[in-house]
């Protein structure tokens, strides 16, 4: 690994719609602390406010260079790997990693690749759908009796595992998985040829496209295997040309 390559530099904390602007400024102070500068917001409260330069302190420049999107999507498009942070497990929320676990699988592609922490609303947090963008999800182990940290805190948390690593420790990966924008247009993909045959809920598709999710998150399929999987939709597709539906008994 690059010697003079800061891994930090490709670590980005997206916060979906925050709703305080100090809690935005405390983030960037925990950052700042964890060596940490890509800051992403999606559809926030007011940031440029004074309490958030307040509670900011000498992290005021996160703040200025914080990038504005209006939707968790458009802020992840770049990003190879993405984390979605939940206290809540169900059954769209399973394999859920701490963050010790999770920077094993991450910092090793951290040098040609993009890796997001995606934190939720101060108050309930990410959307099942928001959870399902990301590849990966985690927690923070707390006490049972009051388990909810506030987000400047999560925030220090997560990045304080990246900072106390070595980059030029971290091991070698052996193969490169695909990356985000290659899962999502096969899972598109997926999703059209697996409505038209009448594999899919036309009602609710995401239903089962959720588990496809959690299936590629799983197996971290490289570019080879996501193309096979393309072709092996495409010959669904041809081969079904004239299909005229779903057979009912």
């Amino acid at each position: 690994m690059n010697e003079t390559f800061n891994y930090r530099d490709n670590i980005a904390v997206v916060l979906v719609e925050p709703q305080n602007p100090g809690n935005i400024g405390m983030v960037c102070r925990a950052m700042k602390n964890m060596g940490l500068t890509q800051l992403r917001l999606v559809n926030p409260c007011q940031y440029d406010h004074p309490e958030a330069r307040k509670f900011a302190v000498w992290a005021k420049d996160l703040l200025q260079t914080a990038q504005v999107f209006s939707s968790l999507q458009e802020a992840l498009v770049d990003s190879h790997h993405s984390v979605a942070t939940t206290r809540r497990h169900g059954k769209y929320r399973q394999e859920i990693f701490t963050p010790m676990e999770l920077v094993p699988k991450i910092l090793p592609d951290l040098e040609s690749r993009k890796a997001a922490l995606v934190f939720g609303r101060d108050d309930n947090g990410l959307t099942t759908e928001e959870v399902s963008l990301c590849r990966w999800h985690a927690t923070i182990p707390s006490a049972s009796e009051y388990g909810s940290l506030n987000l400047s805190q999560a925030v220090l948390i997560f990045c304080y595992e990246f900072f106390k690593e070595r980059a030029d420790l971290a091991p070698v990966r052996e193969r490169e998985v695909a990356g985000v924008e290659e899962i999502e247009e096969l899972l598109t993909h997926m999703e059209t040829s697996l409505l038209r045959i009448g594999y899919l809920n036309p009602q609710n598709p995401a239903h089962i496209m959720r588990t496809f999710r959690r299936l590629f998150a799983r197996a971290e399929p490289d570019s080879r295997e996501v193309a096979m999987l393309r072709g092996m939709m495409s010959q669904i597709d041809w081969a079904t040309g004239d299909f005229s539906g779903r057979k009912t008994p």
